[in-house]
């Protein structure tokens, strides 16, 4: 009995057998673990990440329209690399929210007016924002990430720059510019291509750029580096797409636009440190970047005084203390104007070119009421008084507008769970855009909305519709400069029917939409200039 295991004890108990189990159990747990490395393991990670992936992704979709599942990780990346118009009207046609997944970017779109509305006027729960390089390219101290409070006192030290008397000041740059880009037009078309027409599309972008430097910057910038912008500005437009890889990866275009906007960066900060020294100086302001100086200086003369117990007047006060910025504050500032007037001016310009070609009788009577208004002698100089009395270039110029929209989206993301809809919420995080689009093209608001009609600003009632009147936004953000954009266009197409004959050559592109931040003609606009007798 004594070499027996017939007894009470356990037989784990026994060593040479329990040396035996656990031997079989390494084996086993081995078996398991040899499975799983490698290879397997991986495709098992991978699988968990891709059903997390579709997971959040419905969670999130909840109830509003939507693709029903999610390319894993990517989402509709590849298609959205190079957006088509017309994806766009489906997306916008599907209903009043639907949404997408871009990598990790959860995007709620709003269409109809009344949620795009909601979005531009709900600060509480949303704040504009750009993708995800943007910061890098614009410096996340700019002040267009502020938000609440800290946003308002800051926008208020910018809206003196743009009163009716500040527009007035930069009137004659604007038309120098103007001059020297007319001639050029006539040398492409006439000289270096010998009557035959060419996409002037690019030769636009490079002419709103130069106006808007000449406005932001004045003199302080030579023409060769106004060119330079102009010319890489296109790298910098590639690179804040909204659908891009989040990251600054080499010899990508998020790549090349970081590099570009550190030119731009550079350039306006030495033209910041010219302004100061020429304001000082009690130099004349010209343009904006000197009107913002001489408010900051005055503002800083004004406290010295209160400082030393001199007794100011009131009238001497500034309408709003600024402290003195410096150079590269100023810099970032203005990189901003012209980040948000560059491509949406270039837009604008091109399709206004194209339309008034297509359109010979609207063009006549914006020649007509230009001519009328400068009393009969083309060569008077631009003011003020002269574009307030263009009714009609004025309604073409909003009927541009309306009919192709330069900026068609603006997009915000959620600070907090955003309940846009009675039964949707945008999560926190999540991209909330209100499209533009619907609105202005809404045939219960503008009858016949893809037919170009400027006397529906005249004798219509679209001036009425100021709901559906998104183009500059509305809300605490809305665009600073629409007015001068606007005064701009028309003191653009205005001078050119006086100076220019075009012809534009029809291709069977020339109406589709080709989308790049903005939009164009997908052909880019192949025109004709000649000189006008």
């Amino acid at each position: 009995m004594a070499s027996s295991n017939g007894s009470w004890a356990s037989p784990v108990a026994d060593a040479q057998y329990s040396q035996g189990l656990e031997n079989n159990t390494g084996g086993f747990i081995g078996q398991i673990y040899d499975g799983l490395s490698g290879y397997s393991l991986f495709v098992t990670l991978f699988l968990l990440l891709v059903a997390y992936d579709q997971f959040k992704y419905i969670w999130n979709k909840g109830s509003i329209v939507g693709p029903a599942w999610k390319m894993p990780f990517i989402g509709p990346f590849l298609s959205s690399v190079n957006p088509k118009m017309d994806e766009y009207k489906a997306k916008w046609a599907s209903g009043d929210l639907s949404c997408v997944s871009v990598f990790h970017k959860f995007v709620v779109i709003a269409s109809s007016r009344d949620m795009a509305r909601k979005v531009f006027n709900s600060p509480a729960f949303v704040k504009p924002c750009v993708v995800d390089v943007a910061y890098k390219l614009l410096r996340p101290t700019n002040w267009v990430f502020l938000d609440g409070r800290a946003h308002v006192d800051y926008r208020k030290g910018l809206n003196g720059l743009f009163t009716r008397q500040a527009l007035e000041t930069y009137l004659p740059g604007q038309e120098d510019v103007y001059d020297k880009y007319f001639a050029k037009f006539l040398d492409i078309s006439q000289k270096a291509n010998n009557g035959k027409p060419v996409p002037y599309m690019p030769v636009f972008r490079e002419l709103m750029c130069a106006v808007s430097c000449r406005t932001f910057v004045g003199h302080y910038m030579s023409d060769a580096a106004v060119k330079k912008v102009a010319d890489d500005y296109y790298k910098i437009t590639a690179a804040l797409e909204l659908v891009n890889f989040p990251i600054i990866i080499p010899f990508t275009r998020t790549y090349y636009g970081k590099k570009a906007a550190d030119m731009v960066l550079h350039e306006f900060s030495i033209c910041a440190a010219k302004s100061k020294a020429r304001m000082a100086a009690g130099g004349e302001v010209t343009c904006i970047m000197d009107g913002w100086v001489k408010s900051m200086l005055d503002s800083e003369n004004y406290r010295q005084k209160i400082a030393k117990g001199v007794k100011v007047d009131d009238s001497e006060k500034p309408a709003m203390l600024l402290r003195i910025f410096s150079d590269f504050e100023i810099a970032m500032t203005i990189f901003t104007f012209l980040f948000a007037s560059q491509d949406a001016t270039s837009s604008a310009a091109t399709w206004l070119f194209q339309i008034m070609a297509d359109r010979p009788e609207i063009l006549e009577r914006v020649r007509e009421e230009n001519l009328a208004v400068r009393d009969g002698d083309r060569d008077q100089r631009l003011s003020i008084d002269i574009l307030e009395k263009m009714p009609y270039t004025r309604a073409v110029v909003k009927e541009t507008l309306r009919y192709r929209p330069p900026v068609i989206m603006v997009p915000y993301v959620a600070k907090k769970a955003f309940p846009v809809s009675d039964t949707y919420t945008a999560p926190k995080g999540s991209m909330v855009i209100p499209s533009v689009w619907p609105a202005l093209h809404d045939p219960e608001v503008y009858p016949a909305p893809d037919t170009f009609n400027p006397e529906r600003w005249i004798s219509g009632g679209a001036e009425k519709a100021v709901k559906n009147w998104l183009v500059f936004g509305t809300g605490p953000h809305y665009c600073l400069g629409q007015t001068y954009a606007q005064l701009n266009l028309m003191a653009m197409i205005g001078k050119a029917s006086l100076h220019l004959d075009w012809k534009h050559h029809v291709t069977p592109l020339s109406e589709d939409i080709k989308v790049f931040a903005t939009i164009f003609p997908m052909d880019d606009c192949p025109l004709v200039f000649s000189k006008r007798d």
